[in-house]
C-alpha cells in the first residue's frame, strides 16, 4: 500500500506562507510540522514559523539565509527546489483549504500505520474481538481534531486531577514566598489592577473570558488601559484592540496615565519644561513595554480572531483586551443587536480556549445599569464585571456623600472617598456578588481601589 502524500498541498502551503502573512497565521493555527511528509517542507514551515515569531518577514531569500544559518539547506539543490515550490503561490483566502488537504493526507497516514500494525496483531491473537474494539478506540481518537474531544477514562481524569492538584499546591506555596518576599497578591494568572480582585480571582488566567461592562463615557477604556498597565508593569506581554480612539487619543491617555498629568492639559500642549520632561522620560520607558496595539475602526470577528492569533505567534501575549464589542461590524441584518452581541462573546470564549490566553471584552451597558441578553453571556464567560457610578450626578458632592455613607453603611466599612464601585456579578472560580469601592481620577483616566480608612 503506498503511502498517502498532497506534495502538491505540501508545495502551495509553503509557497503561500512565503508571500503572505495572513497565509502564515492561518496555517501555523491548523498544521504542524508533523503534518508534512516531505522532510524539505517540515523544516521550511518550521523555519518560516521560527522567522515571523521574531517579527522577520519569512520571504525566499530570508528562508534560504535562515536555512543555510542552520544547516538545513547544505547545497544549491535544496535551495532550487525551494525557489520552485516558492513559485506556486495561492490566493491567500486559499491557505485553509490547502492546509485541510495537508492534514487529511497525515491523518490518512497515521491510518495507514495502525491498518498495518492491527493487521499484524490480527493475524498472531487468539482475542480477535479485543484487538478489533482497540483498533476502533484507536481509529476514533484519530478522526477526533484535537485532545479535548477524547473519551478519558476515570482512571486517566482521577491521574490528571492529582497531578494538577500537587502541581497547584507546589505552585502556590511559591506564590505564597513571592508575596511574602515582594508583598504582592500571588497570581494565577495577569493581574487586574484591582488588589480585591486579584484577591479574590488570582488575576486574569489563560483561557478566561471577562466581560467588562460599562456605561457610555464611564470608564470602560479608562478601566481597560489601567489593567493593560498591570500587565506591563509585570511585563506580561498584552493585546489591546482599539475599534474607537484615533492613535492621538491612546497616545494623550497613556502620557496622562502615566505621569498623572491631566489629559486636557496634555492634549492642548499646556505644559511646563519640567512636565514635558516627565512626558518625554515617562513615553520612553513605556516604548521597552510589552503593550501592544491596534486601531481597527471596522473590526470584524474574522479580523480579530487573525490579530489575535498573530499577536500570539509573534508575542505570546497572555491578555487581548477589545474596546469594545459593540462596536464590531457583523452584518447580520436578520438577528437582533444582543444576539450578535451572544455571538461575539461566545467567539471570543473560545478564542481564549485556543489561545490559553485570558481574553477580556468591554460592552456597553444600558443607562440602567442592565445589558440585554446579559444571562446568555454570563453562561459563556467566567468573569462578569461592572464599573458603576456611586450616584447619578458625581458632580453634586452632597449626593455622592450621601451615596458613600449609604455604601458604607451597607458593607460595614470605611473608605476614603470614592466614586465608582465594580460590582463582580459573576465569577466562575471565586466568590460573586462582590462591590470594590474604586476611585476614577478622570483628568488623568486612573482608577484605582479605593483605601479602607
Amino acid at each position: 500500500m503506498d503511502l498517502i502524500i498532497d506534495h502538491e498541498a505540501e508545495d502551495r502551503i509553503i509557497s503561500a506562507m512565503m508571500h503572505s502573512e495572513t497565509a502564515i497565521i492561518d496555517c501555523v493555527s491548523l498544521i504542524t510540522e508533523t503534518d508534512f511528509h516531505q522532510p524539505l517542507n517540515r523544516e521550511i514551515f518550521s523555519i518560516i514559523r521560527s522567522l515571523y515569531k521574531r517579527g522577520v518577514i519569512p520571504t525566499y531569500v530570508e528562508v534560504i539565509k535562515e536555512g543555510m544559518t542552520l544547516g538545513l539547506i547544505k547545497d544549491a539543490q535544496a535551495a532550487e527546489e525551494i525557489h520552485y515550490i516558492a513559485g506556486k503561490h495561492i490566493a491567500d483566502h486559499n491557505a485553509g483549504y490547502w492546509s485541510d488537504r495537508v492534514r487529511n493526507a497525515s491523518k490518512g497516514r497515521q491510518a495507514q500505520v495502525l491498518l498495518r500494525a492491527y493487521t499484524e496483531r490480527i493475524g498472531k491473537t487468539k482475542d480477535i474481538g479485543q484487538t478489533v474494539r482497540e483498533a476502533g478506540a484507536d481509529f476514533t481518537s484519530l478522526a477526533m481534531d484535537n485532545q479535548a474531544e477524547q473519551i478519558e477514562t476515570a482512571a486517566q481524569v482521577a491521574e490528571y486531577s492529582q497531578q494538577m492538584i500537587a502541581d497547584n499546591c507546589q505552585r502556590w506555596r511559591e506564590m505564597q514566598e513571592e508575596a511574602r518576599v515582594f508583598g504582592d497578591v500571588p497570581l494565577e494568572g495577569v493581574s487586574t489592577g484591582i488588589v480585591a480582585l486579584d484577591e479574590l480571582t488570582f488575576g486574569y488566567k489563560p483561557g478566561d473570558l471577562i466581560i467588562l461592562g460599562a456605561q457610555t463615557g464611564h470608564g470602560k477604556t479608562a478601566y481597560a488601559l489601567n489593567a493593560a498597565m498591570a500587565c506591563c508593569v509585570a511585563n506580561k506581554p498584552i493585546l489591546y484592540i482599539n475599534t474607537e480612539m484615533s492613535r492621538k487619543q491612546v497616545g494623550y491617555r497613556w502620557a496622562s496615565l502615566l505621569t498623572e498629568l491631566p489629559m486636557h492639559r496634555i492634549r492642548t500642549g499646556n505644559l511646563k519644561d519640567a512636565e514635558m520632561e516627565a512626558v518625554n522620560e515617562a513615553l520612553a520607558s513605556f516604548s521597552q513595554s510589552t503593550f501592544y496595539t491596534s486601531y481597527i475602526p471596522n473590526l470584524t470577528p474574522d479580523k480579530l480572531q487573525a490579530l489575535a492569533r498573530k499577536a500570539k505567534l509573534q508575542y505570546d501575549i497572555e491578555l487581548l483586551i477589545v474596546d469594545y464589542v459593540g462596536r464590531m461590524d457583523t452584518r447580520d441584518p436578520k438577528s437582533e443587536e444582543w444576539q450578535v452581541l451572544y455571538q461575539i462573546v461566545k467567539s471570543q470564549k473560545q478564542l481564549a480556549q485556543n489561545l490559553d490566553i485570558a481574553c477580556m471584552v468591554l460592552v456597553q451597558l444600558n443607562p440602567d445599569g442592565s445589558l440585554q441578553g446579559a444571562k446568555r453571556m454570563k453562561n459563556e464567560c467566567d468573569l462578569m464585571l461592572k464599573l458603576l457610578p456611586l450616584c447619578e450626578d458625581l458632580k453634586d458632592e452632597e449626593q455622592r456623600s450621601k451615596a458613600q455613607d449609604k455604601y458604607e453603611a451597607k458593607y460595614g466599612t470605611k473608605y476614603e472617598t470614592f466614586n465608582y464601585f465594580l460590582w463582580i456579578d459573576k465569577s466562575r472560580d471565586s466568590e460573586s456578588n462582590v462591590s470594590v469601592p474604586l476611585v476614577f481620577n478622570m483628568p488623568i483616566q486612573q482608577i484605582k481601589q479605593a483605601s479602607e480608612v
